[in-house]
């Protein structure tokens, strides 16, 4: 078991009870969230993997990505600039 300082599990509770979730549920949430921010930025300065297997793999994941987007519904059919001019007008 963890021992948490008070002031800790204050925290936990405060964003527990913002995202309407138990706090052992909140506290595994933000450390992933870390986590794969800390994994981002370790990756970001290490160079990139050119092997024609990672290149393959990069542009699948890329293929799939697209594919669903491509599936998803269009909730506004209007032209483009008419959008943009109602979200100007905001």
């Amino acid at each position: 078991m963890i021992n948490l300082s008070r002031e800790t599990e204050a925290l936990a509770q405060r964003l527990a009870l913002a995202q309407g979730v138990p706090v052992e549920e909140a506290i595994r949430s933000a450390l992933e969230d870390k986590i794969r921010v800390a994994d981002f930025a370790a990756r970001a300065g290490r160079p990139r993997d050119t092997s024609p297997e990672a290149v393959a793999a990069r542009r699948e994941r890329t293929n799939r990505f697209v594919a669903r987007l491509a599936a998803m519904p269009i909730l506004d059919d209007r032209p483009l600039n008419e959008i943009v001019d109602d979200l100007n007008a905001l």
